[in-house]
């Protein structure tokens, strides 16, 4: 097994920033300053804390403004560690031609006004078969560090990209308890959908103008989550609500977290 590379480590806020590489995979993890770096206040115990895997966007990166915030929530509210690597050329990654090729044809279509969603679904169906394998082993590296070791509660969060990759991430590994998903086509995820049984939050746009509502509804719809919830908010495809960030912490802190120990999130 790979280990982390821990590469650089900053403070504030009570929050704790770690960026680290995984066999040329670069990532961040963000922990409370309590219970990680590198000296005394390291947990090892039984109480460790949950981790939340999280997928960025398409065209965005590990630390995009929205990772680093949602990250920061989930770390100050619930005392979570949260990780985030770069997609398959995102971020510090190179792009394969591959990846030029499906960029240019995505700005083509947008161009020409034409649909996006299949380049996106065609492109994303990719990404994810290269990044699910990533991620798994970058949990493999997570849980071998003693402030979050094996067999504690693991989540996910991703939206659009981050979802095309999380659903197949999720379907395949049975140590992600909960997730949050949205903001993406049924097509190439509805078959992993149907295999999911964990809790799940989904967040839907009813004036999305990339993914008719239909799509949105019958992505939710495949899951076979028993408790499953959506969040359905007016507004375009960039405008989901800030939130729902907020919504995602207390859907995280009541199944990553003993009901005796949760944090007192209203």
């Amino acid at each position: 097994m790979q280990s982390l590379c821990f590469t650089a480590e900053t403070t504030s806020d009570g929050v704790v920033e770690r960026d680290f590489t995984l066999g040329g995979i670069p990532g961040v993890l963000w922990s409370p300053e309590s219970v990680s770096g590198s000296g005394a206040g390291r947990e090892s115990g039984p109480d460790r804390a949950p981790l939340v895997l999280m997928g960025h966007g398409g065209g965005t990166h590990k630390r995009w403004p929205a990772m680093t915030g949602r990250a920061r929530l989930l770390v100050t509210g619930c005392g979570f560690h949260v990780a985030c690597v770069d997609a398959p050329g995102h971020g510090d990654r190179p792009r394969t031609a591959y990846d030029e090729r499906e960029i240019a044809e995505l700005y083509r279509a947008r161009a020409a006004g034409e649909p996006e969603g299949p380049v996106v679904v065609r492109y994303n169906a990719h990404l994810a078969a290269r990044a699910v394998p990533e991620w798994q082993a970058t949990l493999d590296a997570l849980q071998e560090l003693p402030e979050i070791g094996a067999g504690g509660p693991v989540g996910y969060y991703g939206l659009n990209m981050g979802t095309a990759i999380g659903v197949p991430l999720t379907a395949a590994d049975a140590r992600i308890t909960a997730a949050v998903f949205g903001l993406h086509w049924p097509d190439a995820l509805a078959e992993a959908a149907r295999r999911i049984t964990v809790p799940i939050e989904f967040a839907l746009q009813w004036d999305d103008e990339h993914i008719p509502r239909e799509a949105g509804l019958a992505l939710f719809d495949a899951f076979a989550s028993k408790e499953k919830t959506l969040h359905a908010n007016t507004g375009s495809h960039k405008e989901l609500p800030r939130f729902e960030a907020d919504s995602a912490v207390r859907f995280f802190a009541r199944h990553l977290v003993r009901a005796d120990t949760s944090p007192a999130l209203t």
